[in-house]
């Protein structure tokens, strides 16, 4: 059984990985600090799983503590490199701490494994690293223009240090970089899901806790963007699906089929939807009225990017296969739950 160490594992997509890895027949091992997670996460991987999957509660920066980490489990096969801050709005008021989490980390997690010889990496990247797109939908092969937000700029140059740490001649390490879009919804049995702290940075969370009246509106952020209906456009995928295709990212890099020593592909469902059409089709999914209201435009946004998927499809065989109304129908059951508690 292959032991992979998924980095930021107690978070949303981690730990849907983590249940995905564990069914596949892979041995997951978490390694969260719980700064922007909750250890309720732990119990709903086990309610799911009807076992424990162990977690080492360090911080990915802390260089000694991740040595240890890899001592203490031994043969690890692969990391899946979840663990960053993730808010473009934060971003934005909170510069200086992105860029030595999100970028920190990775420096730290490749010396470890380089050190103790372990050759296979998924690193959790993002369609941020395009800026504004010229044209639509984005191909892997589009230009990486100046990132809108410095989190986007933190993915760009976690890219660059993967390259260029490839390029070392005693490098060993093989990446796959998952440039994901968007990710909603939560695990069907409704035992993890989007857990924010405090006010959600993402749309559907404040939408279902909107619908539920944890929030009094929501907040569309500027309907003259040059879109169909003024307002973002985004690819928004089910976070079961996007969890699945790190398991067959690990998979390729098990195999050595990969052609390079770091390969990329977008990770979407090959459209975009616009912030309205999510509020309409939440509303056809749960059956509830949202109250919601256009604001101002929100700093770092880019009006529209979705993702051409030919390269995942193709070379991955990777395919969405959930539809946008049951991925929203399946946050609004996640919500219930959590109402329930």
């Amino acid at each position: 059984m292959n032991k992979i160490l998924v980095t930021g594992g107690a978070g949303y997509i981690g730990s849907h990985t983590v249940v995905e890895l564990a069914q596949a027949g892979y041995e997951p091992i978490i390694i969260d600090n719980f700064s922007n997670s909750q250890e309720s996460a732990l119990g709903g991987i086990q309610a799911i799983l009807g076992r424990e999957v162990p977690c080492h509660r360090i911080d990915c920066g802390d260089l000694e503590a991740l040595r240890q980490v890899f001592k203490a489990e031994g043969n690890i096969a692969g990391v899946i490199h979840f663990a960053a801050f993730k808010a473009v709005g934060e971003s934005v008021q909170k510069p200086l701490a992105y860029f030595h989490n999100n970028v920190g980390s990775l420096i730290t997690l490749l010396q470890v494994m380089q050190e103790e010889g372990v050759e296979n990496l998924v690193f959790s990247s993002s369609c941020t690293v395009y800026g504004v797109p010229d044209h639509l939908p984005v191909t892997e092969a589009t230009p990486t223009k100046p990132a809108s937000s410095p989190y986007g700029r933190t993915k760009q140059m976690c890219e660059d240090i993967v390259h260029d740490a490839a390029g070392a001649p005693d490098n060993k390490v093989h990446t796959i970089l998952l440039r994901y879009f968007n990710p909603i919804g939560a695990h069907a049995s409704a035992k993890i899901g989007e857990l924010p702290l405090g006010v959600p940075n993402n749309l559907v969370p404040f939408i279902t806790q909107t619908a539920a009246g944890l929030r009094e509106k929501l907040t569309i952020f500027g309907n003259d963007y040059d879109t169909p209906d003024g307002t973002n456009v985004r690819d928004y995928i089910y976070v079961v699906d996007l969890a699945k295709a790190h398991i067959v990212a690990v998979q390729r890099l098990l195999d050595r089929k990969a052609s390079e020593a770091v390969e990329t592909f977008n990770v979407g469902t090959g459209h975009g939807n616009s912030v309205l059409e999510m509020v309409t089709t939440f509303e056809q999914a749960s059956g509830q009225k949202l109250n919601y209201v256009i604001g101002p435009r929100r700093v770092g946004d880019v009006p529209a990017i979705y993702a051409d998927v030919t390269k995942s499809t193709e070379v991955l065989e990777f395919r969405t296969t959930t539809s946008l109304l049951d991925a929203l129908a399946s946050a609004w059951k996640w919500q219930e739950a959590l109402s329930k508690k």
